[in-house]
């Protein structure tokens, strides 16, 4: 069983990512800014953390339309993002 600390610890990863790739300008792949974005995902993974859990569903709607707008040459993101799915789920107590 997880730990909560390993959920929030792979959102907190996954927010530095997106903080970097703010911070540096990141672009989507269709050229534009990919900062509205990016700042959407990050209010999203604060707002998964806040809850202590993952909606699985809001997971898979969330990492298609990443992929939509993310390069391809910068997996980084992406990455990250797998790291949160990876984290097995809490059971209650």
């Amino acid at each position: 069983m997880a730990k909560p600390t390993d959920l929030e610890n792979a959102i907190d990863k996954a927010l530095t990512q997106v903080r970097r790739a703010i911070d540096g300008g990141m672009k989507a792949s269709d050229g534009g800014s990919a900062r509205p974005h990016l700042e959407k995902l990050e209010r999203e993974l604060k707002t998964e953390r806040e809850h202590g859990s993952v909606d699985r569903e809001w997971f898979k709607r969330t990492l298609r339309w990443v992929v939509e707008w993310a390069p391809e040459s910068d997996p980084t993101l992406i990455a990250a993002l797998g790291q949160i799915v990876r984290v097995p789920p809490t059971q209650p107590a």
